[in-house]
């Protein structure tokens, strides 16, 4: 620094403007090293006047400012001491301002910092000796140094973080890599700061000591410290070294704010798994029980552990659903669920089926056919959903073992006991009491579709549109509902149809157009007053013929089109059928069938779009979704006894599930339904379909998929019923989330480990919506000063007390004032709004070590 510099910055100094209280400005310029001995006389400050300051004259000098000249500016040189308790001036020095004129010095102003932390600054000169370095730390704007601010500061710096944080610095030290040789951010630390301070901050902060340090070490001690959040320390002796035995809290929120960050968490994860291996966690948990570390989140093989608990107790054929069904519905918050997110499913469906085996474990009731008809419509039908959705999870994870388990288990309930069953008994039903007349009382036919659901509409003059959806069976269409009901603002309601017989694409979608005569030809072909109806051209004019302003369309024309295509298309249009066939184009093809379930789950989100363009796109209001026919499928390979040899004489046509004939007689093993009741039957067919789930043996492949026949799975026909409600119509529901509200009453945090309890406000029905939050408890400016916990507020329960979510929290092991306020927020996951902030005080008294 030259003259010239020293000059300039002084006379700033002088120039600021004086403080309350203050008459001038006295600046003590303390040169220790003597480098502006000479050049003393040489200042030119207008208005200031300069003295020297030595040993000998101090009583001189304190005399002068204080009694001969008080009103002079003054500049006094000295090279001395100030601080010395035996110094006349040390309460002028006080009062007035201190100018240092070397490196360390220039810092020191430049920063603001108070010339008693010259000695830290000293210490790591190196660090500031860099423009962008310095730089950054300035860019903290920090308002109050101490020696810990200004350490935190340079690490933070050295570590790229963004704010002053140890924890955030720790972090990405560990996720450099845990080689000391090869961690690019520990050798900074080594080069600009000093790392025996380091190691003492990791001390402090998570009780980390050691006599031989190492990153390895350091990660594995604050994973099993996390761990012994969950479980206690009497389990885990063998890894005692590992368990800090203070501070323990901060490890825990360490590793907990590790595991919820969305993109480092990756990086944790592949350590957990090599500190599984090097602390033997399979050993030291093989004679634990489960519940007692369900709630544990550290490592990723718990949940391996809790998957393999549940499926044994399933081969073992021990019955406590309940239990199975909690423990999985308390992983899905963990931080390892999605990674077993498909064999969780899996087990999740394979309890609700071996719970549904339990309830009706006396064996599917025999009744009438009205009395079976309802029984699946309303409850049996989950059976095939259950199986449905094992198979979607199964085949994300076809080649684990356990699953492969689990399919053996899940093919034994459905399709030797629940298919078996049903079937039986609906046909021995079906052959007493409809194989002469097609229909069950109050239960709609499949046939009267247009009259009594469509006609209506187009006699008031109203528009409608009818989406026929191939082989979308009744239970599928339930689960279209939730989907609306849960992401549409309109009102939706299920009903259902009795199908027609057989259950073919041709008969059923002729049934749903508007027609007067429904028949079949000589050559089996299927005519709508007489005009043949297969095909999408075929049917629009059907259609027109009735309503002239109509359209039939394909899904994949309509969704390739823009929204303004799509209003000119649709403009004027009071009839409009809509048809989707992803089901059926997959299942009927024998190379894709086993892929028949996830085209279900594309078919669900497609006919979802569907219905929100019409909505949205069309000014749709009254919108009906409905199928041509159900289907049977099983994944295993059929049994031989699974097929039967027809013995139909002049058979029209010969499917897998059903023949057309002129012939009429009884035959073993086979319904033989009058279609007389279906359509007009001027050539006086019967339908001829295999008993339960059978199929005709014949040439090809493609058996496992299959409709055309009598079962409930074929012939219960969904009719979803979406009517659209604009926002303030009589009627209007609009979609809302449950709140989940704290409970607890108390509003004081006087333990560093503390409970507290939530409500579900309602529970998850029709437009009321499932709501997913995270809670923490933060400081004022947002800091996270706890462990953050999950919430999923999908509970269906009536019963408020089933509606309670009771979560364990824990602090970080800091000084807090007790007169200031925190905060817990509770914020949607979805949208990242904060659906609650209450203020606490914490008042923990003495931070103890010993806080677990």
């Amino acid at each position: 620094m030259n003259m010239a510099q020293i000059e300039s910055t002084l006379q700033d100094i002088f120039n600021e403007p004086l403080k309350d209280g203050e008459q001038r400005k006295l600046v003590f310029w303390v040169d220790k090293d003597e480098e502006f001995t000479e050049e003393i006389g040489q200042l030119a400050l207008p208005n200031v006047k300069v003295q020297a300051l030595s040993d000998r004259n101090s009583f001189y000098i304190k005399h002068l400012l204080e009694e001969e000249d008080s009103t002079s500016f003054y500049l006094i040189y000295t090279t001395l001491e100030l601080s010395v308790e035996d110094n006349w001036l040390v309460d002028t020095v006080l009062y007035s301002k201190t100018f240092f004129a070397d490196r360390i010095s220039l810092i020191l102003n430049e920063l603001q910092i108070d010339s008693s932390l010259r000695a830290i600054i000293k210490k790591h000169e190196r660090f500031f000796n860099n423009k962008e370095r310095f730089r950054k730390f300035q860019s903290f704007a920090i308002e109050s140094y101490s020696e810990e601010t200004i350490e935190l500061a340079i690490m933070s710096v050295l570590c790229n973080v963004k704010t002053p944080d140890f924890e955030a610095v720790l972090k990405e030290v560990l996720i450099d890599t845990l080689d000391e040789g090869e961690n690019k951010l520990l050798s900074q630390l080594e080069r600009f700061f000093d790392m025996d301070i380091f190691w003492r901050y990791v001390a402090n902060y998570y009780g980390y000591v050691r006599e031989t340090k190492t990153l390895k070490t350091l990660f594995i001690h604050l994973t099993v410290t996390a761990f012994t959040h969950s479980i206690s320390d009497e389990y885990l002796t063998s890894v005692k070294d590992f368990i800090a035995v203070r501070n323990k809290a901060n490890a825990l929120v360490f590793i907990d704010h590790w595991m919820h960050h969305k993109t480092d968490s990756i990086v944790f994860d592949q350590y957990a798994e090599m500190v599984e291996q090097e602390i033997k966690l399979p050993s030291i948990l093989q004679d634990i029980p489960v519940d007692e570390f369900k709630q544990a989140d550290t490592f990723p093989y718990i949940d391996k552990v809790i998957i393999i608990y549940i499926a044994n107790n399933l081969m073992e054929r021990l019955e406590d659903y309940e239990e199975y069904t909690k423990l999985i519905k308390l992983r899905r918050v963990k931080h390892y669920y999605e990674k077993y997110a498909s064999i969780y499913e899996a087990l999740y469906y394979t309890v609700k089926m071996q719970e549904f085996y339990k309830a009706h474990q006396q064996g599917i009731s025999q009744g009438s056919v009205i009395d079976l008809y309802k029984a699946y419509r309303d409850e049996y039908f989950v059976m095939d959903t259950y199986y449905r959705k094992f198979y979607v999870a199964y085949d994300e994870e076809s080649n684990h073992e356990l699953v492969k388990k689990l399919k053996e288990l899940v093919e034994h309930l459905y399709t030797n006991w629940f298919i078996g069953e049903l079937s039986s008994h609906w046909s021995q039903s079906v052959k007493s009491e409809m194989v002469e007349e097609w229909s069950l009382p109050g239960i709609t036919s499949q046939q009267s579709f247009y009259s009594s659901a469509v006609a209506p509409h187009v006699r008031k003059g109203e528009r409608v549109f009818v989406i026929v959806s191939d082989a979308m069976r009744y239970e599928v269409g339930l689960e279209l509902i939730d989907l609306l009901n849960f992401e549409t603002t309109g009102i939706c309601e299920m009903q259902s149809m009795l199908g027609v017989v057989p259950s073919v694409t041709k008969l059923g979608m002729a049934a749903l157009l508007p027609h007067r005569k429904l028949d079949f030809d000589e050559n089996g072909r299927v005519l709508v007053d007489g005009k043949d109806s297969a095909g999408l051209e075929n049917r629009k004019k059907i259609i027109e013929s009735y309503v002239e302003d109509s359209l039939a369309i394909h899904f994949q024309d309509m969704l390739a089109m823009n929204k303004a295509a799509r209003r000119e298309t649709f403009k004027g249009k009071r009839v409009v059928y809509i048809y989707h066939d992803t089901i059926d184009a997959m299942g009927d093809k024998a190379s894709t069938e086993i892929y028949t379930f996830n085209a279900v789950e594309t078919s669900l989100n497609q006919l979802k779009a569907l219905v929100k363009m019409i909505r949205d796109d069309l000014g749709g209001t009254n919108i009906y979704v409905t199928a041509d026919h159900g289907f049977l499928y099983q994944r295993d390979a059929l049994e031989d006894s699974d097929k039967i040899s027809n013995e139909v004489l002049n058979a029209v046509e010969v499917k897998r599930r059903y023949v057309l004939s002129k012939e009429k007689r009884k035959i073993s093993g086979q319904l033989g339904i009058n279609l007389s009741s279906i359509v007009d039957n001027e050539e006086q067919l019967t339908a001829y379909v295999p008993n339960g789930t059978i199929r005709n043996r014949m040439q090809g492949t493609g058996v496992n998929f299959v409709h055309g026949g009598a079962s409930l799975q074929e012939v219960v026909v969904p009719l979803v019923v979406y009517k659209n409600k604009r926002a303030g119509q009589k009627g209007s529901y609009a979609l809302q989330k449950v709140d989940i509200k704290l409970t607890s009453s108390t509003r004081k945090i006087t333990n560093s480990i503390f409970n507290l309890n939530f409500f579900q406000t309602e529970k998850v029905e029709d437009k009321m919506i499932p709501r997913t939050v995270v809670i923490c408890i933060e400081d004022i400016d947002g800091t996270v000063l706890s462990n953050e916990e999950t919430i999923i507020g999908d509970r269906t329960f009536d019963n408020p007390g089933d509606r309670i979510f009771k979560l364990q929290f824990v602090l970080k092991s800091i000084s807090y004032d007790r007169n200031k306020m925190y905060y817990l927020l509770v914020k949607d996951l979805e949208t990242g709004v904060v659906t609650e902030k209450i203020p606490f005080s914490i008042s923990l008294g003495i931070v103890s070590d010993f806080d677990f």
